[in-house]
């Protein structure tokens, strides 16, 4: 559910390219595959089909982990979809507006007047997250309470008392509290629970099999865990599913959502001027949807993010291809995956990733461990090792493990992370997103 849009924004070159079902290169996308599995860099699922015909599945890594089980993940699997499932309720949304149930310009003191600026922020707002409300996934203290139960009362109560950041339609900014707003609207106005709306006006309009409201994860229903890697695959907290409601509750898979995708373009759930408005980019989001560049290609969509799980849903109009990813676990960034993903489907030019490191001894990390800080950012960085593994943590974050490429140089794929030790200077340079910080070893 929380997550940044640019997330999925994938790399953009000017070029031409196209795939057809003959030309695609099943091998190629296998071999990526086969390189993640090999070095443990991924576990998920991915769907990509062509003019409503699946032409590519697979499924790497597992449903469960512990020491002693192992369960494989298929591609029946069932992940936490986490934001895409905003653009199911963007979608029942515009079904209520073309029933003249509600209005895009309706006020949202018809339903909930007590909320913030409720007289001035419209569905439209909140659909296009110009409502300028508060997005409580953002704040410290929710990691503290996530996994409880939460009525909406207890919710709308605290959406009510994280206020407002900006008044309505003064600009973007992405906002869980919207479409959990939406999710209860839609329950008002079709006086029936959320998910039995979504079974209704979804999931059995256009035979969606394995796709629902999610509750506490059930292995015998086909379903995963979510798992952050440390030094070892680590099970993620789960966030009890009435918090994230019509923002992030779903579970599907790849399968369903490639299913999902084509119908929604096809004007099988909503009519083409509807779509349109979906598609209406203002300031980068539309109503439930986002674009995404690939070259000079223009895919519509969505990512999403919960616990530890990471999905994306991509559709390129002009060939008629759906792209839909599910993890439950990365280390190798998603972002890298679709990259390789979409050059293969699109017979782009693609070096595929070789994970190359080094093996060190316990005793060659004692070099590198301490504490150090950097006038730069206002945090530090603490090195530590777990035997052969050297971890990294920073200031109030989560520690991570660190792979060796070189002599004195290392890695953390997931985050983008490039550590460099100068031990006889006690500094390293961490490198990240293009910028590159100095830090000294604290005496």
């Amino acid at each position: 559910m929380k997550n940044k849009i640019n997330a999925t924004i994938l790399l953009l070159v000017l070029s031409l390219g196209t795939v057809s079902s003959q030309s695609f290169n099943k091998q190629k996308l296998d071999s990526l595959f086969n390189v993640l599995i090999e070095k443990d860099k991924a576990m998920g699922s991915v769907a990509i089909s062509k003019n409503g015909k699946q032409i590519y599945s697979r499924a790497i890594g597992y449903s469960f982990i512990t020491d002693s089980i192992k369960i494989p993940a298929t591609t029946n699997t069932k992940y936490r979809i986490g934001s895409i499932s905003k653009m199911f309720t963007a979608t029942i949304i515009l079904q209520l507006v073309e029933e003249g149930k509600t209005k895009l310009t309706a006020n949202l003191d018809t339903y909930f007047p007590k909320l913030p600026n409720a007289n001035k922020i419209t569905i439209g707002n909140l659909l296009n997250h110009r409502s300028g409300l508060h997005d409580f996934t953002s704040d410290s203290a929710y990691s503290t309470w996530m996994t409880q139960p939460k009525t909406e009362d207890e919710l709308l109560s605290i959406i009510t008392k994280g206020g407002a950041d900006f008044h309505p339609n003064e600009k973007f900014a992405y906002s869980n509290p919207n479409y959990i707003i939406l999710g209860y609207i839609i329950e008002k106005i079709c006086k029936k629970p959320y998910k039995d709306i979504l079974k209704e006006r979804v999931i059995s309009k256009i035979g969606l099999v394995n796709t629902y409201y999610g509750d506490k994860t059930d292995l015998k229903n086909n379903e995963c865990y979510s798992y952050q890697h440390v030094s070892n695959w680590e099970q993620q907290p789960e966030t009890d599913m009435s918090i994230p409601g019509g923002a992030g509750a779903l579970v599907s898979t790849p399968t369903d959502l490639a299913k999902f995708m084509e119908a929604l373009f096809s004007m099988k759930l909503i009519t083409k001027n509807s779509l349109i408005q979906m598609k209406t980019m203002i300031d980068g989001y539309g109503m439930g949807m986002y674009q995404i560049p690939f070259y000079n290609k223009k895919a519509y969509g969505h990512n999403g993010g919960i616990d530890g799980f990471v999905s994306n849903l991509a559709y390129f109009p002009e060939d008629s291809l759906t792209v839909a990813y599910c993890s439950n676990g990365q280390i190798y960034p998603i972002n890298d995956i679709l990259i390789g993903v979409l050059s293969i489907c699109f017979n782009k030019d693609y070096t595929m990733p070789t994970f190359k490191t080094i093996t060190l001894k316990s005793e060659d990390l004692d070099k590198y461990l301490g504490v150090y800080s950097s006038p730069e950012i206002p945090l530090k960085i603490t090195i530590s090792k777990d035997k052969t593994i050297l971890i990294a943590q920073a200031t109030g974050q989560s520690s991570f493990a660190l792979e060796a490429t070189e002599k004195d140089k290392f890695k953390f794929d997931q985050a983008g992370v490039i550590m460099e030790f100068n031990a006889d200077k006690k500094e390293l340079t961490m490198k990240q997103g293009g910028g590159s910080y100095l830090f000294t070893m604290d005496k």
